[in-house]
């Protein structure tokens, strides 16, 4: 594949080209990655080495009660894996009456956690290494200390303005009352201790085990319904991939509970829309890009939910190139517009990415959601639990409505480009909440319609669709580019540089190519791509 490499936006970044890499959000993460295909692992190895430090190193965005999903290229065949957690048996509508939201924080934010899952389902299926060697380098981190980041230091103190009072928090998070700074060393001794026990036991004690005692003692102990059945019931599921072709590629996502399925549908939109006639920073571009994702989020959140529900709308519904065609139809190339959903016809996260010498890619997504999660914390464990029940609706007859072992819906989605010949393109993924499938779509448009390499993608000015006609775009889009946008109706809201802003994602982006392999990583974020 060909890339442009003209440094076309503000960047100190160059991409970084090797035939083994490691793209992450951190840099012992990614270095934690390395380690493991320097010493004989395959990208397998290395994108869990460096998943499983990411909740030592990134705590802000992930932790050991996260969720996690997967697509691997093997090197044959791609590979898709869901395992999100599933709610308690105990929840249902009646148990959050009286509420118009599920709640963002606390315990009954608390989904099963599938993160640890993931590691041990991938570890089984493609690793190379032991499953216990994949922990050193988090348990060296965690025990030796490591020094924070500054960005996550920054994240750090504001998630603990609002978290410091859950269950647990403080004792794990705010050692002598207060967060890290950036450079200072930070130990989380119960941390290494935890992640011992999850290697020694192949993820046992997490599930059925003395960790999963510890976290169901802990939710009886604060009236929550979580209990040591929900847990030992969790299973990940190979789910493999749901995709849509694109000129000479196809893009392939997770299949719902994720919104990976909106990014598909933006994209099989701009199929019937002539995008290729503008450049990659063109107002018109950016206006088509927009639309196409409104019209997108506009299906998902009326139609899409745990696959075992989506009965009346289906994937393939949504799919359908006749109603992609028809949604495309709706488009204004003059007028910026607030869309409802068609009606189909019926029939705070952290990402990685690796790439070995071998072929093997692997695209790898696991998050708390809105930065730690639901806050609460199980005490002497360090594991930060997920608030994903905030995913579900309270709206009676929706798809998505909660109930007692399912699956809510969930933005973490990890991407993977193929080519029409049968080989793997791109490995990438955009962290960030409802920015990633937008992401996903502009990373998509950028490498492979404008022939854009990884990094200045990555680098590019970005925009995220809010709702009705509010548009967030980044300041460096240009004041002429934001006047056209305005001209055609967007709400535009200008972001200012903030380093802490979630906003606009983190993106990690491997591309294949006849050397090798290069590679991009999101100067929004302090991590790096490294390889050799």
């Amino acid at each position: 594949m060909k890339f442009t490499t003209e440094g076309l936006y503000a960047s100190r970044r160059s991409p970084v080209m090797a035939r083994n890499i490691v793209s992450t959000s951190q840099p012992l993460a990614a270095q934690a990655g390395l380690r493991m295909l320097a010493q004989g692992g395959n990208a397998a190895d290395a994108a869990l080495a460096a998943a499983i430090a990411l909740p030592v190193v990134e705590p802000t965005g992930n932790g050991l009660g996260s969720d996690a999903y997967a697509i691997i290229w093997d090197g044959t065949e791609i590979h898709g894996l869901n395992a999100s957690g599933r709610a308690p048996a105990a929840w249902s509508p009646e148990r959050f009456a009286g509420q118009e939201k599920m709640p963002q924080r606390g315990w009954d934010s608390v989904t099963v956690p599938g993160a640890v899952s993931a590691w041990r389902a991938i570890s089984d299926k493609f690793g190379k290494l032991p499953f216990e060697k994949l922990f050193e380098p988090a348990i060296e981190y965690a025990s030796r200390g490591f020094a924070v980041s500054p960005i996550i230091a920054q994240l750090w103190a504001n998630g603990a303005k609002i978290l410091h009072d859950k269950p647990g928090f403080a004792e794990a998070f705010m050692p002598g009352g207060r967060t890290p700074k950036a450079g200072e060393l930070f130990v989380n001794p119960a941390l290494a201790e935890s992640l011992r026990d999850i290697a020694q036991t192949g993820g046992d004690s997490f599930y059925k085990g003395r960790l999963a005692k510890k976290i169901a003692d802990f939710a009886r102990e604060h009236g929550a319904a979580l209990n040591e059945e929900d847990l030992a019931n969790h299973k990940a599921d190979w789910c493999g991939t749901i995709s849509q072709e694109f000129g000479d590629v196809a893009l392939h996502e997770i299949p719902p509970n994720g919104q990976g399925i909106s990014a598909l549908m933006a994209l099989g939109i701009l199929r019937h829309c002539q995008i290729d006639q503008y450049g990659p920073d063109d107002p018109e571009a950016l206006h088509l890009e927009i639309e196409a994702m409104k019209l997108a989020f506009a299906d998902l959140h009326t139609y899409v939910a745990d696959l075992d529900h989506m009965r009346d709308v289906t994937v393939e519904h949504l799919l359908s190139d006749k109603y992609l065609a028809s949604r495309a139809a709706l488009i204004d190339p003059a007028r910026a517009q607030d869309f409802k959903a068609g009606a189909p016809e019926h029939g705070g996260t952290v990402y990685v990415t690796a790439a070995d010498e071998s072929g093997m890619m692997v695209s790898f997504i696991q998050s708390n959601y809105l930065g730690f999660g639901s806050g609460v914390v199980v005490p002497g464990t360090s594991i930060s639990l997920q608030n994903r029940g905030h995913g579900f609706s309270l709206k009676p007859g929706h798809p998505n409505l909660v109930a007692g072992g399912k699956r809510p819906f969930q933005t973490i989605i990890p991407a993977f480009l193929m080519g029409k010949d049968g080989n793997p393109v791109m490995s990438f993924g955009v962290m960030g909440g409802p920015m990633q499938a937008q992401g996903h779509l502009q990373m998509t448009l950028r490498t492979q319609l404008w022939g854009q390499d990884p990094q200045t993608a990555a680098d590019a000015p970005r925009w995220q669709a809010i709702s009705g006609l509010d548009v967030a775009v980044e300041h460096v889009l240009g004041d002429e580019t934001i006047k056209a946008l305005r001209a055609k109706g967007h709400h535009i809201l200008v972001e200012t540089p903030d380093q802490t802003n979630f906003g606009f994602g983190g993106a990690q982006l491997i591309a294949k190519t006849d050397a090798g392999y290069v590679a991009g990583s999101d100067p929004r974020k302090d991590g790096c791509a490294v390889g050799f």
